[in-house]
């Protein structure tokens, strides 16, 4: 889903909120601003990471044409992500904050007959968003609410806006069980759905084990291991996206990545080193026009699964040195 482009923005800089309410008197307030402190990795202050695949295959079509093109090979493919987390304003329960985000992808693609066999390999993804953040009470309960404008491109151009609208509550907030569910509104004509339902849920077993499921991003089991580190097995989701000019016209390539596997997570200071491995499944990639829609696709790739490892590494001052 294209939402996820936002790095789960409904959740992003909720961290922020760390020292805002680090004062406050209320314990469930507190125990919540923790949990959300401490829980989303991907949303660090300052994040570098690798990712390199194993060559898979992938079966591909034009659109309205029941007539499969030759399968095609990914070789070799890499990525390099970085981005920052970072806020500017912050009084009382509202916080100004900003995200950026950089990709680079390269693949060698074995020569496939498709009109697009001769686009670049090297792409250069970029996005910048600005979200304002309130804490307030409903039904007695802590609620989120935000609200993002974010642009994106290559490096050559800024190629599209979007906005999204979340609204939150903190269901449950206790020393085992923490829940928080909410919806997203997504304002974006390239969008699959307009709306997304949002769910938040730890528990901790007595064994050690955290059930940590965030939907529709991830559902992962994790455990605290050594001093300063922890490992955590399950699926997440994310999505590959960049720009590319063909015929005086602007497409998008976009493909959505269920990484099922093993993450281990070692703290050393602010510093938090990560190591990932698994296997990468990819339901569907898509090239289409920038103003439409991912449903209204010119070209389809369907890749088979293949095996990923990833290293990075990250500074997040915020976060619990211990669990």
């Amino acid at each position: 889903m294209h939402h996820n482009k936002y790095k789960a923005i409904p959740f992003l800089l909720l961290l922020l909120f760390t020292q805002s309410f680090a004062q406050k008197k209320d314990s469930v307030q507190k125990k919540a601003v923790a949990f959300i402190a401490d829980k989303f990795p991907s949303t660090r202050v300052l994040n570098v990471e690798y990712t390199g695949l194993t060559p898979y295959n992938f079966s591909q079509k034009l659109e309205n044409n029941d007539y499969n093109l030759p399968e095609g090979k990914v070789k070799d493919f890499q990525q390099i992500k970085a981005n920052a987390n970072l806020y500017f304003f912050k009084k009382d329960k509202w916080t100004i904050s900003t995200a950026l985000n950089y990709k680079f992808t390269t693949a060698n693609i074995e020569t496939v007959n498709s009109s697009f066999q001769d686009i670049k390999q090297n792409f250069h993804y970029h996005s910048e968003a600005i979200t304002a953040s309130h804490i307030s009470k409903l039904w007695n309960k802590m609620a989120i609410y935000t609200a993002t404008v974010s642009v994106d491109g290559n490096e050559n151009s800024f190629e599209r806006f979007r906005s999204l609208l979340t609204g939150s509550i903190m269901l449950k907030a206790n020393e085992r069980t923490k829940l928080l569910v909410g919806l997203a509104v997504i304002v974006d004509p390239s969008a699959q759905i307009p709306a997304v339902p949002l769910i938040s849920y730890e528990h901790k077993f007595r064994n050690g084990w955290i059930a940590d499921i965030i939907l529709p991003k991830r559902v992962m089991m994790k455990k605290d291991i050594f001093n300063n580190g922890r490992i955590s097995l399950g699926s997440e989701m994310d999505v590959t996206s960049f720009y590319f000019n063909r015929s005086n016209k602007t497409f998008e390539y976009r493909q959505t990545e269920i990484n099922s596997g093993a993450m281990y997570e070692h703290r050393i200071g602010a510093f938090i080193g990560t190591v990932k491995t698994g296997l990468r499944s990819i339901p569907t990639a898509r090239i289409f026009e920038k103003g439409e829609s991912f449903n209204d696709y010119l070209y389809e790739a369907k890749p088979k699964s293949s095996f990923y490892f990833n290293f990075g590494i990250s500074y997040n001052p915020f976060g619990n040195k211990k669990r």
